[in-house]
């Protein structure tokens, strides 16, 4: 039997891409319940999403505009789901 898999669609935006990015190198995850972003405050995995938007920005953007949009993202995501029940 021939089995395919499913194919993510094409990332549309530099916000988009800075996501993808961030989940990629784990600073970022998804709330299992609600589906919101949480900044899961590793140093390390945001100097590895930096260091990918520097290193291999998307086509037609500068590595500085690709930083800039990774720190952005970082800057509007908090580091709790607003739809969790606090602890």
């Amino acid at each position: 039997m021939l089995m395919t898999s499913e194919r993510r669609p094409p990332i549309q935006t530099l916000r988009g891409w800075a996501i993808h990015v961030l989940q990629e190198a784990g600073a970022i995850r998804e709330c299992e319940e609600h589906g919101w972003m949480q900044d899961r405050a590793d140093p390390h995995a945001r100097e590895r999403a930096f260091d990918i938007a520097r290193v291999d920005p998307p086509a037609g953007v500068s590595p500085d505009a690709a930083a800039a949009e990774v720190r952005d993202v970082l800057n509007s995501i908090g580091d709790t789901c607003p739809e969790c029940a606090p602890d």
